[in-house]
């Protein structure tokens, strides 16, 4: 029987395809902070700069991602459910890992004894 050198390759293209992502098969609860930081920062846009574990409403609790937000003056504080691997719910906060007005250096002011 003689096959065809080109429909094996156009068989063997769609079952690569065909075959889902490393990303898409992940399944289970978020074991790690490394994981709940990645999930808060496709659903966000920003950089998680924190992750702690939190009870959350089942077994399995969930986590508490800080995401700060380049160009923007406010970040998220992401709720993670561990179960769903979702966010359960998003509130803007001040910008996370920023100092404030009042943390930085003493700078003197002219003119002033």
């Amino acid at each position: 029987m003689r096959t065809n050198p080109m429909a094996l390759a156009l068989f063997g293209a769609a079952l690569v395809l065909s075959t889902p992502s490393i990303q898409a098969r992940t399944t289970g609860l978020v074991g790690s902070a490394k994981q709940a930081r990645v999930i808060a920062e496709q659903d966000t846009g920003g950089r998680a700069v924190s992750a702690r574990r939190i009870p959350l409403n089942g077994a399995s609790g969930g986590w508490e991602v800080e995401v700060r937000m380049p160009h923007e003056d406010r970040g998220w504080r992401c709720i993670i459910d561990a179960d769903t691997r979702m966010v359960f719910s998003k509130t803007r906060i001040a910008q996370p890992g920023s100092k404030g007005k009042s943390d930085g250096p003493a700078r003197p002011i002219k003119g002033t004894p």
